[in-house]
């Protein structure tokens, strides 16, 4: 603006506000009257602005923490789910077992039900699921469960002499503890 032009502008009272952070200085031009409702509402406005960006800054960290997670973690999210959708299949393995041996050689639907079995083996496998060897082998708590002990001179040391229920594994994680009776 010209000299000529700022001189026709009618200026308005300023108030001298007594901050220390305000210098002496300035010119009738750089400063400006607030009314104590326009102070109130400035400061509330600044508080409300402070709140949103602690509110995003929080947010934010929240995201990075989440984006930070191991490929790791997140597949035994995925494992964890998978065994258990998996673990009450099971039980269908079991009644299918004992189905099959409680039918004669000679039955028909002996072969029927030993059909199922197989594919019901072959779809665990496909997911990964892998039964637990037992019989013969030697007591292994990690994958044993032991519910009686016999003296028998015919196993040796810490064998499993019978199993009574089928343990399964997915990969290294046991989703069902296979019961045994261990000798000696």
């Amino acid at each position: 603006m010209s000299e000529k032009k700022k001189k026709d502008i009618p200026q308005e009272p300023v108030e001298e506000n007594t901050a220390p952070e305000q210098e002496e200085t300035s010119s009738p031009e750089d400063t400006c009257t607030v009314t104590r409702q326009q102070m109130e509402q400035f400061e509330s406005l600044a508080k409300l602005v402070s709140e949103g960006n602690d509110k995003y800054l929080r947010l934010a960290a929240e995201y990075d923490n989440y984006r930070k997670r191991t490929t790791k973690e997140k597949e035994n999210i995925y494992s964890d789910a998978k065994a258990d959708t998996i673990k009450p299949f099971l039980d269908i393995y079991d009644n299918l077992m004992r189905a099959s041996a409680g039918m004669t050689e000679d039955d028909p639907h002996r072969q029927g039900s030993e059909m199922i079995t197989k594919q019901f083996l072959s779809v665990l496998e496909k997911l990964g699921v892998t039964p637990v060897d037992a019989l013969g082998q030697p007591f292994d708590p990690e994958k044993h469960n032991a519910v009686m002990h016999i003296e028998d001179e015919n196993f040796g040391e810490n064998t499993v002499a019978e199993v009574f229920q089928q343990g399964f594994m997915l990969g290294d994680k046991v989703l069902r503890f296979a019961m045994v009776k261990v000798a000696n």
